[in-house]
């Protein structure tokens, strides 16, 4: 990075100060983004549309968002794309999501490839449609020479299963003696996790939700602890650069403190 400010206008956000022009400090950005991109069906119904076109825009969305973050110098961007219980919609949505993955990395990873920019997914992915695995393995494969940015996917991911699953395997560590309980602890648990091959950065620095509505839904449970929030009334399709800097602002001027006090 080049050590330059950048300015942006800042739009309007429900969980932060309102103020005219913010600025970004290039030296200062989080090294991992998380983003809860919500919002994609209100959007279209506001606009008398299907669903599942918002869904189309969102993921126009990504590809904007991703370069945008590449950019400004983000180690990983994880984005939260389909969640273990989004399994409960229509089958006429949960069926065109699936097909989004394909379509997606079909047209965006050569421009992947040309920021250099590494793809990652994590979730349950053995339960995906295949046509919908095939995408998410060739994307990983095409990309897996990549040094710059990992844009990390969260699909048919929830925190909580992740959490069990972790303590499975631990468990089972323990049960064939490779571990000792007391030696269980916080890098042990990280360790499980599927975050765990995004080390240094496992952990977000910012979590972005879009749409308004303020609450985690079943992400990230563990490696949010310390996390900054940041909220905006933006459904995902009207997310953009400029807001994304604003939300990186907001977290520039967080005093983060990790439980302690400020000297």
């Amino acid at each position: 990075m080049n050590g330059k400010v950048d300015k942006v206008l800042f739009g309007r956000k429900k969980s932060v100060p309102q103020t005219s022009e913010v600025t970004v400090d290039a030296t200062r950005v989080p090294n991992h983004i998380a983003i809860i991109m919500d919002g994609n069906g209100r959007w279209a119904q506001q606009r008398h549309l299907p669903r599942v076109a918002g869904h189309k825009e969102g993921m126009n969305t990504v590809k904007k968002i991703t370069m945008a973050a590449s950019h400004l110098g983000v180690k990983v961007l994880t984005l939260y794309a389909f969640s273990t219980e989004n399994w409960k919609r229509s089958s006429t949505e949960v069926n065109y999501l699936m097909q989004l993955p394909v379509d997606f990395f079909d047209t965006f990873v050569p421009d992947l490839v040309k920021e250099n920019v590494r793809v990652n997914v994590m979730g349950y992915i053995d339960q995906l449609p295949e046509k919908t695995q095939q995408a998410v393995n060739n994307a990983m494969a095409d990309t897996a020479a990549c040094t710059g940015m990992v844009l990390n996917f969260a699909l048919n991911y929830g925190g909580q299963a992740e959490i069990v699953t972790a303590m499975q395997t631990i468990a089972t560590r323990v049960q064939q003696g490779e571990l000792q309980p007391t030696d269980i602890n916080q890098e042990t648990v990280a360790g499980a996790l599927m975050t765990a091959s995004l080390a240094p950065y496992n952990n977000p620095e910012l979590l972005i939700r879009t749409s308004g509505e303020e609450r985690i839904s079943n992400f990230l449970l563990w490696q949010i602890a310390y996390s900054e929030l940041v909220f905006t009334d933006a459904f995902w399709p009207d997310f953009d650069e400029t807001q994304l800097k604003a939300a990186i602002s907001q977290y520039q001027q967080r005093d983060r403190r990790f439980g302690g006090v400020k000297k």
